[in-house]
């Protein structure tokens, strides 16, 4: 008996696609970041340099604007938007830096955080977790706070290495979900029918 909902073909047949597309796209990245984690770290700098210089032309532009009252204050911030996005632009060392102690900073503070919670009276159950959670996280953020850019680049090439293995994942599932699209096909649309003795005796 054929399926009384002509959107499922279609909807199974995306989804497989989407899911394959997408663990491809993750397997490439992956990739990419494991074996080319330095530059992967240098477009990130490149970018966000771009981010503060882009943002601080806004604010210089907004600054000549008739309905701003704060024109002073935007045009302080906008020029210092500026110098600090050519900085970061031309010093891509010194971006990649910051950006390990913005990353090392936040494990700190969220291993502290988790640490805090561990000897509060809240985290009875799973105290033990918390507790390894916070030492690993405070841990890896002094570390990372102390040597920055490396760090950066270390925990990109193991972002790599996650990806790759997502992707291998995704790519599995895609083709699981086909397969099973095809045998969902085969059993709705049913062996043929034979024809009957008197067709037959015709």
């Amino acid at each position: 008996m054929p399926s009384d909902e002509p959107g499922t073909d279609y909807a199974v047949a995306y989804a497989w696609q989407a899911t394959l597309v997408l663990g491809v796209v993750t397997l490439v990245l992956g990739l990419i970041l494991t074996f080319y984690p330095h530059v992967t770290v240098n477009v990130i700098a490149v970018l966000l340099g771009l981010l503060v210089l882009v943002s601080g032309l806004f604010h210089l532009i907004r600054m000549f604007g008739h309905s701003e009252a704060h024109r002073v204050w935007m045009g302080i911030s906008g020029l210092l938007l500026v110098v600090a996005g050519v900085v970061l632009l031309r010093h891509l060392h010194l971006t990649v830096a910051l950006i390990g102690l913005i990353i090392g900073l936040g494990w700190i503070v969220q291993g502290v955080v988790a640490l805090i919670t561990s000897f509060s009276g809240d985290a009875r159950e799973g105290r033990g977790w918390w507790i390894f959670f916070g030492i690993v996280s405070l841990i890896g953020g002094i570390v990372i706070t102390a040597l920055p850019a490396e760090s950066v680049t270390l925990l990109a090439a193991l972002t790599g290495i996650w990806f790759i293995v997502q992707g291998l994942f995704e790519i599995a599932g895609g083709l699981m979900l086909r397969r099973a699209g095809h045998q969902e096909q085969a059993t709705v649309t049913g062996p043929p029918s034979r024809p009957s003795e008197g067709a037959a005796a015709l």
